[in-house]
């Protein structure tokens, strides 16, 4: 017993003891009587009042078993029962003055799976045999606890084979569960959750509730269920299907399993009373297609059972009966337990069928069912072996019982099509074979899925998108192949020659790489499969670090040489740019490149990642298909380290390339003679990859505009770079093919050959007359330190001395005097050493400045 029903059984048992001076002695009843109790639910609020339909059922058996001369001979079997509505208090009050008062009760009849648990617990205690003809709990299958419980209702659990079959053969393997909280909802469903592991049947989640589904229903929606079990009584049941259309859990994508033993008008029925605010239109759209799975409670042939009646006449009787008490059958609405009615007219049978068999094995004893006491162990096993040896084919179909005291019976599956229940099949749970009528109707006209079916779309580079920029890189690529093939034709020439061919080379290379890392860049899971993808990836990395550093790496060492040859102008004007210093700086680069590359691809390569982005609809299917979209990316464990490295590595030489270009913008060098075009590339470069690296990274889960957004920032710095350091040379060729004139075009090109050699002269020449002025001035401050010193012995000739300095002075600040006037602006008469040294350093420094005009 367990613990509520020990204290529900203790706490009546104490209030009848206290009352019992007031409970009245009823007759001992006369001697051809054989009395039972009968506890039927009819006016409850809740729960399963199927004494509705069961109670004139229970009669119209004791009728006929009273009317049968071999069956129970000089014995008529008297029922006496009263109403529990379904309450496990009530009802073990009316067990309890059922068994005090008089007469003798040889066996107890119950309905409703709480009512059955309280009294089939508490009347072992009488030696009392319970026979329930509506209780389909499975706790009732335990025989330690109920060892004196049989019932004609199956056990809700011979449900769960069924609904496991019936998954298996649609293909469903998740499903969810919504249950009230009653003991034998409860049990039910640990059944059925033992069942589902064994099978391999995800239950993604399990939902219980009281008196109001609407959460549990919007969690089953939450959780995306598709397969729903819903275990509840028909009050509870109205409440859910209401609430399943409120959240469109009704259609095409869903399948309801609900209890079978509803009856069939259930869900349009009592919508106003129970304060149901949905129409009877909207229950009827949200019950259609739904399954039901039921235990045959109507014999399926029409066969004559042990009454002499077959199931439909039964039925004819039983509606008879229910029309004169008031129920208005003609138009279908029917009372409740009206599915259950034939289990408890064969109840009633099997108690007389037992109580025949008991009285034939006392007779032997010279004992009688009339000997019977509640204390009296003998005869009580004795009706017990009669009760589970009983087997007859009522209009139930085959009544038996199994060890457990459950009713064995085959299990009827229904489906709701256009408000009637069609039958689909039945499952024979001993022999597992399943008869299936393949009637079924599908709302779409497919079998619905037991999930949203996610279909996982990879998100690819648009393909004119790739055309366009594959062809644009392939016509940079043989245009870089042309100006190689130009750059070395011509190498003789002094346009080229001048701004080394060999760099030019070298960045025409990377430019190369770097385009054809463009096409790269776009090739996805729409040309590479998923294990090819990672090869792609470090290929892209690659290529577009070489091609940046072989391409920008040229003209950095350019601009670099330009800036230290401006720089060193001063202190070696004879210095040249040698070329070995420029590759040198480009190896130098790449080298670092190559340990980086190396060192990533080694340690922490990268690999194929996949970004996935939020649900979407489709767009041409009505199914129940969600799209998942799925991005790749090229990524690495560490990949933010790698790519500050790389990025603070390029950042560098990029910010200390635009320094250079910005420092020599305005040198002309006769040795590189491209470097004010080198100049303005980098200024291009460096800003475009500025920007291009963090949009890049911004918008890295749009594939189209981040490959379109790198592809061109790639195209156009090479074809910029391209641009201007080659067009001005191949202009300059094609315009001047026998090399004259090249310096009237380029303002920037070397001047001909044999104006250099004048040039070299003339600064020669001018560096002499530099040095002979230097020379010239140092004995004009000796005279002048002379004239001082004897300026102090005399005094008039200070000033003279004073005035031949200042002429001196004038004459050597400018030259544009003639020596006339420098002669007449002085006051005295200088010495003739004097005189000689200020004419000389006149005409020195005249030739000097008629010269540098020149030039």
């Amino acid at each position: 017993m367990t613990s509520d029903g020990a204290v529900t059984f203790w706490i009546f048992l104490l209030c009848l003891i206290a009352n019992s001076p007031h409970l009245k002695e009823g007759e001992a009843g006369r001697p051809d009587e054989l009395h039972i109790g009968g506890i039927f639910p009819i006016e409850g609020k809740g729960g399963w009042q199927g004494g509705q339909a069961c109670m004139p059922a229970a009669k119209m058996a004791l009728e006929d078993v009273n009317m049968q001369p071999n069956l129970l001979p000089g014995f008529r079997l008297i029922l006496h029962s009263n109403d529990s509505e379904c309450e496990p208090g009530l009802g073990a009050s009316v067990m309890y003055n059922l068994l005090y008062n008089k007469p003798q009760k040889l066996m107890l009849l119950a309905g409703c799976s709480t009512v059955c648990t309280t009294v089939a617990e508490a009347a072992k205690m009488w030696n009392l045999i319970v026979l329930c003809y509506g209780a389909s709990s499975p706790a009732l299958s335990d025989r330690k606890r109920f060892p004196t419980l049989f019932r004609t209702h199956p056990s809700a659990t011979v449900h769960n084979p069924t609904r496991i079959k019936l998954m298996k053969k649609f293909g469903w393997s998740r499903v969810a569960i919504l249950q009230q909280a009653e003991e034998v909802f409860i049990s039910t469903v640990e059944d059925l959750e033992n069942r589902c592991m064994e099978a391999g049947v995800e239950i993604v989640t399990r939902q219980s509730f009281l008196s109001d589904p609407t959460d549990a229903v919007r969690n089953l929606r939450r959780q995306d269920a598709r397969i729903i079990v819903g275990l509840f009584y028909v009050v509870a049941a109205r409440r859910v299907l209401c609430e399943m259309y409120k959240q469109q859990l009704y259609g095409r994508a869903h399948v309801w399993f609900f209890i079978g033993w509803y009856e069939d008008n259930w869900y349009e029925v009592n919508l106003v009373s129970e304060g149901i605010t949905c129409t009877v239109e909207q229950m009827r759209i949200a019950a259609e297609g739904h399954l039901t799975t039921e235990a045959l409670m109507w014999n399926q042939n029409n066969q004559t059972t042990i009454s002499g009646m077959t199931a439909e006449e039964f039925r004819h009787r039983l509606n008879q009966a229910l029309i004169e008490d008031n129920y208005d059958i003609s138009h279908g609405r029917y009372p409740e337990g009206y599915q259950e009615a034939p289990l408890a007219y064969d109840a009633v049978w099997s108690v007389a069928l037992a109580f025949n068999k008991t009285m034939e094995r006392l007779t032997m004893g010279q004992k009688s069912l009339k000997d019977f006491t509640y204390t009296d162990k003998e005869i009580a096993d004795e009706i017990y072996a009669a009760m589970n040896s009983t087997q007859f084919l009522g209009v139930s179909g085959v009544v038996a019982f199994s060890s457990q005291g459950d009713r064995i019976a085959l299990t009827q599956i229904e489906q709701m099509v256009k408000g009637k229940y069609e039958k689909l099949g039945y499952y024979d749970t001993q022999l597992d074979n399943l008869t299936w009528l393949n009637t079924e109707q599908w709302i779409g006209g497919k079998v619905p899925q037991d999930r949203t079916i996610v279909t996982h779309v990879l998100r690819t580079v648009s393909l004119p998108l790739f055309v366009c920029m594959c062809t644009i890189s392939s016509c940079g690529i043989f245009v870089a192949f042309a100006l190689i093939i130009f750059n070395i034709w011509n190498k003789h020439r002094r346009v080229i020659q001048s701004s080394h061919p060999v760099c030019n080379t070298i960045m025409l290379f990377g430019v190369i790489i770097c385009l054809t890392s463009v096409i790269l860049l776009g090739m996805d899971g729409r040309f590479v499969s998923p294990e090819e993808y990672p090869k792609i990836c470090q290929a892209r990395a690659w290529l577009l670090s070489t091609g940046f550093t072989l391409a920008y790496g040229a003209m950095f060492s350019k601009v670099w040489r330009v800036h230290r040859f401006t720089t060193k102008a001063k202190t070696d004007p004879k210095k040249k740019v040698e070329p070995w210093k420029l590759y040198t700086m480009v190896s130098g680069l790449l080298s670092i490149d190559l340990v980086i590359l190396l060192s990533w691809q080694i340690f922490d390569p990268l690999q194929r990642y996949l970004e996935t982005f939020p649900l979407e609809d489709p767009v041409s299917t009505t199914d129940d298909i969600k799209i998942r979209p799925e991005l790749e990316h090229c990524e690495s464990q560490r990949n933010s380290m790698w790519l500050g490295l790389v990025y603070g590595f390029k950042g560098l030489i990029l910010v200390f390339g635009l320094f250079l270009a910005y420092e020599t913008r305005s040198i002309k060098v006769k040795q590189i003679n491209d470097s004010r075009y080198v100049g303005m590339s980098i200024y291009n470069v460096v800003v475009l990859c500025l920007i291009t690296a963090p949009v890049g990274m911004v918008i890295a889960s749009q594939q189209d505009a981040s490959f379109a957004f790198v592809a061109l920032a790639v195209i156009f710095c090479c074809f910029l770079s391209m641009l201007l350091i080659f067009v001005p040379k191949v202009i300059e060729v094609i315009r001047h093919p026998k090399d004259k004139a090249e310096s009237k075009y380029n303002p920037d090109s070397a001047i001909s050959k044999e104006d250099e050699e004048r040039y070299q002269k003339l600064v020669t020449e001018n560096e002499e007359l530099q040095r002979l002025i230097t020379q010239k001035e140092e004995k004009i401050r000796v005279l002048r330190q002379r004239l001082v010193e004897r300026g102090d012995a005399k005094g008039t000739e200070l000033n003279g001395a004073t005035g031949v300095a200042s002429a001196v002075a004038a004459a050597v600040a400018s030259t544009s005097q003639p020596a006339s006037l420098i002669n007449a602006s002085t006051s005295a008469h200088p010495t003739p050493a004097a005189t000689l040294a200020i004419t000389q350093a006149m005409i020195l420094h005249s030739a000097h400045k008629a010269r540098i005009e020149r030039l």
